[in-house]
């Protein structure tokens, strides 16, 4: 079954954030100041158990979706998330379970992943200068642990991208340095605009860094060539090496928004249906599973839902738009 909204696009891809809490404080996502003072981390009761996320895939599955993607705040703190991962890829319909991390528990965790079915992942890595990330993730990590997790998800069999935000003024200056790492290496670094996600993180304009920027930066020392999709609604421009040695991605959602081609829902660390990453508001879905709805009942609210979305944030971002109230990356994930 097909599930499309007001302008035709289909429900292909949900994301579901497993927990709000994460061990780094990114400047960009979860600054220091807020969340270490101000903020209050939902308590375990008000996240959705394993088996009510299972039971909500499984519906959203006989809407269209054929990938899940489980992220966070980090997803690996969540206890025994290889639990729910196995759960998930034992869903009929879904063809793909990948997870977002910032590769912190890689390392010990890699096996146990693999183990449960996953096949792919995604490490979130600002920079591989060790004083750069620690200043971007603000608890000093270094870049070289992210690495050894992601040299364990390699060995475990997981095939791995790698996402970089750049942020200008602030680990920039490493793009090229970050691309000549991971050349030739089978991981496709994927570079990100940095986005104004939420509400915390005093986004302005003039912090981003263009796609076009950071192509021409690299392509400067590896001369690269525009390349094709892999299939429709893919979110990273293509760019491959003209050497033959692998490819980058590139996230264009300030300078080219792709909310034309978007399929993706997300479900929060709290169990709201999110139709769009830069939304306001969404809909409760934890409330109704455990007031008892049926499935059918269900399935008919996360239809009508994504069936009445005409979300076009990206395409429509203004600087009257920019200060609206957005949900936190930490509850939505990316």
């Amino acid at each position: 079954m097909s599930t499309t909204d007001t302008v035709g696009r289909p429900l292909r891809d949900l994301r579901i954030s497993v927990t709000d809490r994460c061990n780094f404080r990114c400047t960009y996502c979860m600054p220091k100041e807020i969340f270490n003072r101000e903020y209050e981390f939902l308590q375990r009761d008000l996240l959705l158990s394993f088996e009510e996320i299972t039971r909500v895939t499984s519906l959203f599955a006989g809407l269209g979706v054929e990938k899940v993607r489980i992220t966070g705040g980090e997803p690996l703190l969540r206890r025994n998330i290889e639990d729910l991962l196995g759960m998930l890829n034992d869903v009929e319909g879904i063809a793909d379970v990948t997870l977002t991390t910032n590769g912190s528990l890689l390392e010990r965790k890699a096996e146990g992943l693999a183990k449960a079915g996953v096949q792919r992942v995604t490490v979130s890595l600002d920079s591989i200068d060790d004083e750069v990330f620690m200043a971007m993730n603000d608890v000093g990590f270094p870049a070289s642990q992210v690495l050894d997790g992601i040299a364990a998800a390699s060995a475990a069999g997981m095939s791995v991208k790698v996402n970089m935000v750049v942020k200008r003024g602030f680990n920039d200056h490493t793009v090229t340095e970050m691309a000549e790492y991971f050349r030739g290496t089978g991981h496709i670094v994927r570079f990100i605009e940095y986005m104004d996600v939420g509400t915390t993180n005093g986004w302005r304009l003039d912090d981003v860094v263009s796609g076009a920027e950071i192509v021409n930066l690299i392509g400067k020392k590896f001369p690269l060539k525009a390349s094709d999709p892999n299939y429709q609604g893919e979110v990273a421009r293509r760019w491959e090496y003209l050497d033959g040695e692998g490819e980058i991605g590139v996230i264009t959602s300030v300078t080219q928004p792709f909310c034309s081609t978007c399929t993706r829902a997300r479900i929060s660390a709290e169990g709201v249906l999110y139709t769009c990453l830069f939304a306001s508001f969404g809909q409760d879905l934890r409330g109704p599973i455990r007031e008892g709805a049926t499935d059918p009942e269900l399935s008919k609210l996360i239809g009508s839902t994504w069936s009445n979305r005409s979300d076009r944030y990206s395409e429509n971002r203004s600087t009257q738009t920019v200060p609206f109230p957005k949900v936190e990356m930490s509850y939505i994930g990316g």
